[in-house]
């Protein structure tokens, strides 16, 4: 085909050029709606977060409006007060003890499943993404029960325990595939070098599939952070209330001080949002891997 003929074919009847065109209006559109949902989704927490610099009656006069001027006392007597302190560092031994068992038993059950044939294994995994779609509302009467009957009720250990257990099926959905990939060449090369099961656990395995490992860590974290179902039930003492129960809390006690209860709110969410911006790109490096696996 000559040079001549690519050129022709290239134009339509109209004498416009084929294919050009489209395409950026398509990737306009594609952008607008993006940049539409993304208001959305920003434009409540931006709500939020600008409302604790006003005053009660800036928002009783204008409630949509902007601080003016800037009232910074509401963040600061928020930040003074010891419940909100109490309720961070709640928050924070929650989420990390459960990222950690659910990170450190989801490693182990996903390279049970991924690397070994045993009868069940099947229904073993089938089980486990069956648990995606059980949620915690549907559990949470007999949640307590058991919770009760182990005397775990208004403790840490009462919900730690549980959202573990929530957390495991997301992490094993996602870490099998990571470490079913990694080539069976390399194990054989290990046990060669004198390395067994569990020495090529930890020093191959667990680097390897360290993305999905970073992205099932953060995902239990954030979504431990902000958990509220399973704490309301289980914790009735407050000073072991986490931050979405501080927030409820704060809020009926001072629910005529809409703008300290906005500075209050946006102050607990505000760690998890930091969090997960940190680490989007191992979040979506993570689940892409996964994908591939």
């Amino acid at each position: 085909m000559t040079a001549t003929s690519v050129a022709i074919g290239a134009v339509d009847r109209r004498g416009r050029p084929r294919g050009r065109g489209r395409a950026p209006r398509a990737g306009a559109g594609v952008y607008l709606l993006a940049t539409v949902l993304v208001g959305i989704c920003i434009g409540p927490v931006l709500y939020i977060i600008i409302g604790g610099f006003r005053s009660n009656a800036q928002i009783t006069q204008d409630p949509s409006g902007f601080p003016g001027p800037w009232v910074l006392t509401n963040y600061s007597e928020v930040l003074a007060s010891s419940e909100f302190w109490v309720a961070m560092g709640n928050s924070t031994i929650s989420a990390v003890a459960t990222t950690a068992g659910a990170v450190v038993l989801g490693v182990m059950a996903s390279y049970v499943i991924a690397r070994y044939d045993f009868a069940g294994k099947g229904a073993l995994y089938a089980l486990f993404a069956a648990g995606l779609m059980f949620p915690v509302t549907v559990a949470i009467t007999p949640l307590y029960l058991l919770v009760r009957n182990l005397g775990l009720v208004n403790s840490l250990g009462g919900i730690i325990l549980p959202q573990i257990a929530f957390a495991l099926p997301t992490t094993i959905i996602i870490l099998v595939p990571f470490l079913r990939a990694i080539p069976k060449e390399l194990e054989e090369a290990a046990s060669i070098d004198g390395a067994g099961r569990l020495g090529f656990f930890w020093r191959m395995v667990v680097p390897l599939s360290m993305p999905g490992v970073v992205t099932v860590g953060i995902l239990a974290f954030v979504t431990t952070w902000n958990g509220y179902m399973l704490p309301l039930f289980i914790l009735n003492d407050t000073s072991l209330f986490t931050l979405p129960l501080g927030v409820q809390n704060f809020a009926s006690q001072y629910s005529v001080d809409t703008a300290r209860v906005l500075a209050y709110t946006s102050l607990s969410m505000l760690p998890a949002l930091i969090f997960f911006s940190l680490f989007e790109k191992r979040i979506v490096g993570g689940l892409t891997g996964a994908v591939k696996g």
